[in-house]
């Protein structure tokens, strides 16, 4: 009589894990919010490169046709769809899939992130918390740079390279020239403001509501400024 030895088993291991995505929510007219992404685009290219982005449709609430007629033209200016939010929907399998009890991104339990300069990946430099809710940066951030902070105030002792960004979740001051794309308060902070010694931005963004470097008032260019909302209206003002 012979026997079979044990198969050994190695058993699977699930592990959650959580991480920040980029919301897209359309509305109607269609094409002008699409002219609108592309105005971003072409002043922030790049952006969206290599970033999750979940696409919201509870507003615009589209038949499966056109969705799939929007993610295409999504794809089409580099915008990759992680997935979709649309309550009750059937998507096809050649859609993304349906994203199920997603929660708005708060500063409690995400990490600080600095990372990723052109060619590879590395923190900016000297970043140092000053605070608990406050992350500095000694060095200049230079071009293809992201500083990411989710728990308060970024300060910037240098310059911002054009290419570069910041995105904080409360306040950004920079003592140099501003000359890459500065987002405040993408948490839902809506008193949020950005300072800068000198504005050469690309972009200039607090919670949600931007203003490109096409957009902006020629004489804030070049000047000491602060940027914030004003009833759902960004306002770049003088710093004096």
């Amino acid at each position: 009589m012979t026997f079979a030895a044990p198969v050994e088993t190695k058993s699977i291991r699930f592990r959650a894990r959580s991480f920040v995505a980029f919301t897209l929510t359309p509305e109607a007219p269609l094409s002008e919010w699409l002219e609108s992404l592309d105005r971003w685009i072409g002043n922030s290219p790049g952006y969206f490169a290599g970033r999750p982005v979940v696409l919201d449709l509870n507003t615009l609430k589209p038949d499966v046709g056109e969705i799939e007629a929007l993610v295409a033209e999504l794809g089409q200016r580099g915008i990759r769809i992680y997935a979709i939010e649309l309550d009750g929907a059937a998507l096809g399998a050649d859609l993304p899939p349906a994203l199920i009890g997603a929660k708005e991104a708060t500063a409690d339990g995400l990490l600080m992130q600095a990372d990723r300069k052109a060619g590879g990946q590395g923190r900016a430099e000297e970043a140092k918390r000053q605070a608990p809710d406050t992350l500095m940066v000694k060095t200049p951030i230079r071009s293809g740079q992201s500083v990411f902070h989710a728990h308060g105030d970024v300060i910037v002792l240098g310059s911002v390279a054009s290419g570069s960004e910041i995105v904080a979740a409360g306040s950004i001051h920079v003592y140099g020239t501003l000359r890459g794309r500065a987002s405040a308060g993408v948490l839902g902070n809506a008193s949020a403001r950005i300072f800068c010694r000198k504005n050469e931005a690309e972009l200039l963004s607090v919670d949600g509501w931007y203003c490109t470097a096409e957009e902006m008032e020629p004489s804030s260019r070049g000047k000491a400024i602060q940027a914030f909302l004003d009833n759902d209206t960004l306002r770049i003002a003088p710093l004096s």
